[in-house]
């Protein structure tokens, strides 16, 4: 299974844990595939590098976990959705990324996404859905 994960799900799970957490590593078990843009993964280090900055007291190995990301990630050529599908444009580097690697699901916590769930017959799950439905007994 081919999934894409918000920033957020991945930013809570590198510096909170929690189900975030639960998702990366079942990632890092093999439960499903990651499926990234170029894009995405700036986002996720910009936002971890701010994260790590305002709270340097968290123990978090997050740079680390972001080369494992960058390494055993699938990484795809995206292009731009050619018409503004989600309310915060920024999020439409998600569902493009979807799109563009054929994957159905994307595992998210932001309103914005969550709406436009079945566009293009790809479905966003919250994390908690998502760790429910794949991988509570994986």
């Amino acid at each position: 299974m081919k999934v894409v994960l918000d920033t957020n799900v991945v930013i809570s799970g590198l510096f909170f844990g929690g189900i975030p957490r639960a998702i990366l590593t079942g990632w890092s078990d093999g439960h499903f595939k990651l499926m990234l843009s170029v894009e995405i993964f700036q986002e996720y280090e910009r936002v971890a590098r701010q994260l790590d900055q305002k709270y340097q007291a968290l123990d978090a190995d997050w740079e680390q976990v972001l080369r494992l990301i960058a390494q055993n990630a699938t990484f795809v050529s995206v292009q731009p959705l050619k018409k503004q599908v989600c309310t915060d444009p920024g999020d439409d580097k998600f569902l493009a990324c979807a799109r563009a690697s054929a994957t159905s699901l994307i595992v998210s916590g932001d309103k914005h996404l969550l709406d436009v769930s079945g566009w293009n017959e790809i479905e966003v799950l919250t994390p908690r859905q998502f760790h429910s439905r794949y991988l509570r007994d994986g």
